[in-house]
């Protein structure tokens, strides 16, 4: 057979995602599009609680502060174009009132910070090693809110800094967690704003720095999983790209998903998933006549496979399908 692609040898990893265990995954948008696709199958997995970061330095410090618990006040915010926003926090949490982003932001990292000393694994995707430091503070900014080019200075960071910080961070993760193991991926959409050059410089300082925090810790802590190469080699096509030609579409995002499935989720769960992807496409079912008796009877079946799911597997949190079931039956 004549092959059209090389694939990406991919291994198995020692510690799995599961429906008993949580996890987290935080990092570029490349980590929301699988992390939502992995929380739409009811994985107890939570994503990006500071919203999409691209730079190692950001997600370090959203790491380092669901580890202090650190809140955050007034003096953390500042008022731009119309709204309250913060500099360690996506334009997601930004908003009109003030206390109301305050209350997002620290609700979230009540939540996360629970969560992080709970979890069995932790995804990070490194998506660029370019970051934007407001000259003012000196602080590495994780979102810009359309501040003006001038506010920030930008500049690359090194293999050898995002090592530094990051041997630090994952010591201190290891003392929380002692269970906890790490993924690193680096994120194939390209930052093309750099320059297409600058990116790939920016990808190989990423793909070197994670290789060198794997070398640094015990064996099976830390893994890699290559992203950024089965984009690169296995899909390499444009029909695999979004209409702005830099991020991935439905169906990269479907073949990456199936890869990270096939060696992060077990025989068990994964049937388990395929039941409860089959309850989301019934939820996606469009009638042509949603007050018909065979529609409602529909919605009523649906409903008995879930509460037989939950009742099988009484470990499953599958309120969010229920609950639009409930709904549906009630519209």
């Amino acid at each position: 057979m004549i092959k059209l692609s090389t694939e990406v040898s991919l291994h198995e990893m020692p510690e799995k995602l599961s429906y008993r265990r949580k996890s987290m995954m935080m990092g570029s948008c490349f980590a929301e599009s699988i992390g939502t696709k992995l929380q739409e199958l009811c994985f107890p997995i939570d994503v990006n609680p500071f919203g999409i970061l691209y730079n190692p330095v950001s997600i370090a410090n959203s790491l380092e502060i669901l580890m202090s618990g650190k809140l955050f006040g007034e003096e953390d915010l500042f008022y731009a174009n119309g709204l309250w926003n913060s500099f360690y926090h996506h334009s997601r949490f930004s908003n009109l009132n003030k206390q109301d982003c305050l209350a997002d932001i620290n609700n979230r990292i009540a939540e996360a910070s629970k969560t992080l000393r709970q979890s069995n694994l932790l995804f990070i995707t490194f998506g660029t090693s370019w970051v934007f430091e407001d000259k003012s503070s000196r602080q590495i900014v994780s979102n810009c809110h359309k501040l003006p080019t001038s506010t920030f200075h930008h500049y690359r960071l090194t293999s050898a800094q995002i090592v530094e910080i990051w041997i630090k961070l994952i010591e201190r993760i290891f003392d929380i967690n002692p269970k906890i193991q790490l993924v690193f991926t680096v994120s194939p959409i390209r930052h093309l704003k750099d320059g297409e050059h600058e990116n790939q410089l920016s990808k190989a300082i990423l793909l070197i720095a994670v290789d060198e925090l794997i070398k640094h810790f015990k064996e099976g802590r830390i893994n890699y999983f290559p992203s950024y190469e089965i984009v690169m080699d296995e899909l390499r096509d444009y029909r695999f790209y979004a209409s702005d030609m830099v991020h991935m579409n439905e169906v990269a995002i479907n073949l990456i998903r199936e890869k990270v499935a096939s060696v992060f989720i077990d025989p068990e769960d994964k049937k388990i998933a395929s039941e409860i992807e089959k309850l989301r496409q019934a939820l996606n079912h469009r009638p042509l006549n949603v007050v018909s008796d065979e529609y409602k009877q529909f919605i009523e079946k649906q409903l008995e496979k879930t509460l037989q799911l939950k009742d099988k597997f009484n470990y499953l949190d599958l309120k969010l399908i229920l609950d639009q079931f409930y709904l549906k039956r009630v519209s």
